[in-house]
């Protein structure tokens, strides 16, 4: 299957090409190559898409990590300071804790 997700792992950009369903939306073409570089085959884009899925797959625990928005990190940051935790202290503030259990229940592999 022609994926935009292979051809950009082959260096194409989306202004390269342009992609439509069939008519019954099972399966994808490339309907208008526009790249001066020749137009890969469809082995090659599935080949290029099957390194995208794996690396993108490898990157699950990125997404899954859902840290609190950056203001709250820079109020419990502020909080620990202004509390002197610092040294073995600091590992008990509310930013670090926080931050490591998202991290803990999100390992990188």
């Amino acid at each position: 299957m022609i994926t935009s997700q292979g051809l950009q792992q082959l260096g194409f950009n989306k202004d390269s090409y342009v992609l439509q369903n069939d008519s019954d939306g099972t399966d994808t073409y490339i309907k208008e190559w526009l790249s001066e570089q020749p137009q890969p085959s469809v082995a090659d884009i599935e080949a290029a898409h099957a390194v995208w899925q794996s690396i993108y797959d490898n990157n699950q625990y990125q997404r899954d990590r859902q840290y609190a928005p950056t203001g709250d990190q820079l109020d419990m940051l502020w909080h620990s300071i202004d509390a002197g935790e610092f040294g073995d202290t600091a590992k008990q503030s509310e930013f670090y804790t926080a931050n490591k259990a998202v991290k803990d229940a999100n390992p990188k592999p």
